[in-house]
């Protein structure tokens, strides 16, 4: 038993509506690609969903000379006689196109690189957009790595660059401390060797005399010259003898 017809109208639930047009669409590409295969035709698709997004297909390189070859079909040669008003602003549009169909492209590729849209590319085209994200990963693996090792670098520089300024300001307060000491003790550093004090002596002034006793009590040397003398003249009275 066949399908019933389905009548054609507006899907009303969302879901339902976004299925059936990821549906069509994929098969509406496919049969494009399999007609320009089949029958080597030129042809080209344009698809903008509800969301304004753009999903195209074109089996010539570029859509734009596709576009170019359907103007000059359907609007007819540019005539010779035109004015140069007219050939700007037909200049001006082939630029618009050209800037237009280079921002789909760059809007396109940014879309896979998300991870959307993926239902339009081939086997080829998700394995080179895999190696792409690949050499993306690793560029940016490399870059991190690079950068950090910049910050430890610039780290070990600060650090020695610390030390070498901790080591200075040390010997210089070691330098103002010994200074200070001279300051406050002055004689403890500045007195000659020649003037520093004796040791004390037990015998200081007890110094043995050289010449001989110069009063003696009772006592002659030389009793006999004495004696020979006789009575003294000064009425002092002699030593006496023992």
């Amino acid at each position: 038993m066949g399908r019933g017809r389905v009548e054609l109208k507006r899907i009303e639930n969302k879901i339902n509506r976004q299925v059936t047009f990821a549906k069509r669409r994929n098969g509406l590409l496919k049969k494009a690609y399999e007609l320009s295969v089949l029958c080597d035709a030129e042809v080209a698709l344009i698809i903008f969903s509800n969301r304004g997004k753009l999903y195209e297909f074109c089996s010539n390189p570029s859509m734009l000379k596709t576009l170019e070859r359907y103007q000059k079909c359907n609007y007819g040669a540019p005539d010779a006689n035109v004015t140069a008003r007219e050939a700007l602003e037909l200049s001006s549009q082939q630029e618009y196109l050209k800037l237009k169909e280079r921002h789909e492209a760059l809007q396109r590729a940014q879309r896979n690189l998300f991870g959307e849209d993926l239902g339009p590319l081939n086997s080829k085209e998700l394995e080179s957009l895999e190696r792409q994200l690949d050499m993306s990963l690793k560029q940016i693996r490399s870059t991190r790595t690079q950068c950090m090792v910049d910050q430890l670098n610039d780290l070990r520089r600060r650090e020695q660059y610390l030390t070498e300024s901790n080591r200075t300001l040390r010997q210089r307060l070691m330098e103002e401390n010994q200074v200070n000491e001279l300051q406050w003790n002055p004689n403890d550093h500045d007195m000659p060797y020649s003037h520093q004090p004796a040791q004390p002596q037990a015998d200081a002034f007890f110094h043995p005399l050289d010449c001989g006793p110069t009063l003696q009590i009772g006592y002659h040397s030389d009793p006999i010259t004495i004696a020979a003398a006789g009575p003294s003249v000064s009425n002092y009275m002699p030593g006496w003898l023992p």
